[in-house]
């Protein structure tokens, strides 16, 4: 039979600095439930119409009012923890979409709502702006077609144009 050697006794532990604590990422189990944005109220339909917020009445006003073509509002609170609401328009030529954008921002800045982004280049054909709970994407009709959001938020409840104005 062969003898064991005698175990070490294990050094005292250093307590944890900033530089010596290695960073994990937590597991399934340990990851927070917490939400990243504030739980909105359940009630979403009050009397047989659902409720906005008012800055999305606003921008579809000034769209429609723009003449934006093919104007569809999503709400996907319950699939996106960036948004609630999506808006898709479309516009019939680069200048329309730059027209498009203006009154945007303008019914935007109007409502005193803070532009989080705006996402443009000259000639992509798609401009996406950011208000918080309202995220807008115009596009060029070639554009819409070649993207095809609505098919990405299929899941999505459509919300009528109707309830908006």
């Amino acid at each position: 039979m062969k003898a064991s050697k005698p175990k070490k006794a294990a050094a005292p532990k250093k307590p944890a600095t900033r530089k010596s604590v290695k960073k994990v990422a937590p597991s399934a189990a340990q990851k927070s439930t917490k939400p990243t944005r504030p739980i909105k109220s359940a009630k979403l339909v009050k009397s047989s119409k659902q409720i906005h917020p008012k800055v999305l009445t606003k921008i579809v006003e000034a769209l429609d009012s723009k003449k934006a073509e093919n104007l569809q509002v999503l709400y996907v609170g319950d699939l996106s923890s960036i948004t609630d609401y999506l808006v898709l328009g479309t516009a019939n030529s680069d200048p329309h979409l730059r027209a498009l954008r203006v009154e945007l921002e303008k019914a935007i800045d109007g409502e005193k709502v803070k532009i989080l982004g705006i996402d443009t280049s000259k000639g992509s054909g798609w401009t996406v702006v950011d208000a918080f709970d309202v995220m807008v994407h115009l596009f060029t009709s070639e554009n819409r077609d070649k993207y095809r959001l609505e098919l990405l938020w299929k899941d999505a409840r459509v919300v009528p144009l109707d309830t908006l104005r």
